[in-house]
């Protein structure tokens, strides 16, 4: 798996861009949001997304890791794919999102193309307690325990614990005690989850 990809911009457009890494130029799908913010760049650093399907394999890429987050919290709403969920990172941004989300206000999603009343009050309801793990992520790295929080929340995924659980606990713990070491985050969040 892919976390991200870096290199020169070989070609870009709103809907996508082609990253050469080492003289493979990657096709990756991009939200209007990510266009906008490297679109005059010469090169890039996208974190992304892989979609295997058996009839395609695609990348979608994102400037960064708080977007590719909110992206993976949208496709794991039923009834909404990848081209859904890029097409709303594309109408707001992931902080208008969240907002919206939290507000449950589903006439600002049902205004995005595509998204009817159903799917928008979908979303609302699956991701409403969700979407504080996302801010969390934000909010801590602003704290400069960024580094430490990544490596504690992959972890602890890996072990299989939910993304929001682990994202709000390890926040809730960096908060508290912003010096904490990556293996002893770890530890006191398994006791919590």
């Amino acid at each position: 798996m892919y976390d991200y990809l870096r290199g020169e911009i070989a070609e870009i457009a709103p809907t996508y861009a082609v990253i050469d890494c080492g003289g493979v130029g990657y096709y990756v799908n991009i939200s209007l949001n990510t266009y906008t913010a490297i679109q005059n760049l010469r090169e890039a650093k996208l974190f992304v997304y892989e979609a295997i399907r058996e009839d395609a394999y695609t990348l979608f890429g994102f400037r960064d890791k708080q977007e590719r987050e909110m992206f993976e919290l949208l496709i794991s709403v039923s009834g909404v794919g990848p081209n859904t969920a890029r097409m709303i990172l594309s109408s707001l941004t992931v902080d208008d999102l969240m907002s919206v989300i939290a507000s449950g206000n589903s006439g600002m999603l049902k205004s995005v193309k595509g998204i009817g009343a159903k799917t928008a009050q979908r979303i609302i309801v699956d991701l409403k307690d969700k979407v504080t793990g996302v801010g969390d992520a934000a909010a801590v790295a602003e704290q400069g325990s960024g580094e430490a929080y990544d490596e504690a929340v992959a972890a602890l995924i890996m072990l299989g614990f939910t993304r929001a659980a682990v994202q709000k606990t390890v926040g809730k713990l960096l908060r508290e005690q912003p010096t904490l070491k990556v293996e002893e985050i770890i530890k006191m969040a398994l006791k919590l989850l």
